[in-house]
């Protein structure tokens, strides 16, 4: 359902600037992919918080409420321990702080995996609570029938394969998957299976570059990269390592800014000023009345 938004800003920074835009659907998100091409790729984030949202929704088709914020929101060691209240509380944020891009949010681990109607219970509650437009599981093979099962109630569902980070203690890690003719095989088998399940899309993550690009070639569904290759249908990354907020991240990440050395040295100058006290100055003190 396409929705636009008039806000009230007057009261509250936390509220976009009314702008009303027509918000991106998921068939919309589908369409993008014609005669198995993708003329324009698809641009796709992830979001956490409204104001993050406000900034990045102008140029991106898609936000993704990744579990990811377990790391990089809550310092957790990996996204196992991400809960669905979690997920409901900030994809509920981002939905609030965006008007363009269609909203997706992850399912997070436990949440879905021991049954098609857990799933479905898990997805209900978050398009309710959120007002996102889809939700995302991580599996292949192994999730196809919940995800049809999903898709047949209405329920969008975009698909995870490759590297599944809620599979971390299964794989050992996060290294690249695919290096294997057996795991090539089983990822190539695993995007068609959630694609004749219904899958409006699917993330490819990890994955050694052919067989992003065979995925793409492969599937009628739009096919987003997170170190894949840049011949899929759209990208994906988690913003902050996008932004530079963090010393360490994975060998797929380009940083497009500084963004911790800007904050930090914000912060020191604010400390000097404190320890001076200059700061507050003039222009930031009320007068008394005259």
């Amino acid at each position: 359902m396409s929705t636009t938004y008039t806000l009230d800003t007057s009261t509250s920074r936390a509220n976009p600037t009314p702008a009303p835009l027509k918000r991106l659907t998921i068939p919309a998100i589908q369409q993008r992919k014609k005669g198995g091409t993708t003329a324009e790729p698809l641009v796709m984030l992830t979001a956490y918080t409204a104001r993050q949202a406000q900034l990045l929704d102008p140029h991106c088709d898609m936000l993704l409420v990744g579990d990811s914020l377990g790391q990089v929101i809550y310092g957790l060691p990996s996204t196992v321990p991400v809960s669905l209240d979690m997920m409901c509380a900030h994809g509920a944020a981002v939905v609030r702080g965006s008007y363009h891009s269609a909203v997706i949010v992850d399912m997070p681990f436990g949440s879905y995996e021991a049954s098609p109607q857990q799933a479905f219970e898990s997805a209900a509650r978050i398009l309710k609570e959120t007002g996102c437009a889809a939700v995302k599981l991580e599996g292949g093979e192994a999730m196809a029938e919940t995800i049809s099962f999903l898709s047949r109630r209405g329920i969008p569902v975009m698909a995870h394969v490759g590297l599944t980070p809620q599979a971390v203690n299964a794989l050992g890690g996060y290294g690249a998957r695919g290096r294997s003719q057996e795991e090539h095989d089983k990822i190539i088998a695993d995007g068609r299976a959630i694609a004749d399940a219904g899958a409006f899309s699917v993330v490819v993550e990890g994955v050694v570059e052919p067989i992003a690009v065979a995925l793409t070639e492969a599937l009628p569904i739009p096919v987003i990269g997170i170190g894949a290759s840049a011949r899929c249908d759209g990208q994906v990354l988690v913003a902050e390592d996008m932004l530079g907020l963090f010393e360490r991240v994975p060998r797929f990440v380009k940083r497009y800014a500084n963004m911790a050395e800007l904050i930090s040295d914000a912060a020191a100058r604010y400390a000097v000023e404190v320890k001076d006290r200059v700061f507050p100055g003039e222009e930031q003190l009320y007068p008394p009345k005259k």
